[in-house]
């Protein structure tokens, strides 16, 4: 009894290790550019919130810091991680989480996607 407790704990603990690996191809990223997203992240000040590594700047603490967002299974807790969602909260954080502390910085479509390909480098 006491082995198949075991073989259940590790078969749940692989499945959930699955679910979160994250895809490597860009476009499995958002299709963004993973260098013009790191500049963007500059300049919409998102280190003034946040700490993001490789980014220069103050290192924000109001919001989450976002090392290893990428192997995140959800985005403010409330979504699955996943580019479409990272897309959609870059523009729009209040359509996902209304009344959040994430202000909407008018993040364009674009944008939004080069942003969402850098913050998928960080595991």
């Amino acid at each position: 009894m006491k082995h198949v407790t075991i073989l259940i704990a590790i078969l749940l603990l692989t499945g959930c290790e699955k679910r979160y690996e994250k895809p490597e191809s860009s476009q499995a990223t958002g299709g963004g550019d993973e260098q013009h997203g790191k500049q963007l992240i500059q300049q919409y000040g998102c280190q003034s919130c946040h700490t993001i590594p490789g980014v220069q700047g103050p290192k924000g603490v109001v919001g989450p810091p976002l090392q290893k967002m990428a192997m995140r299974g959800y985005i403010a807790g409330k979504v699955p991680n996943t580019p479409a969602n990272m897309i959609q909260w870059l523009q729009n954080p209040q359509t996902i989480d209304p009344g959040n502390a994430m202000p909407n910085l008018g993040v364009t479509a674009s944008d939004a996607k080069d942003i969402t390909a850098y913050l998928f480098t960080l595991k």
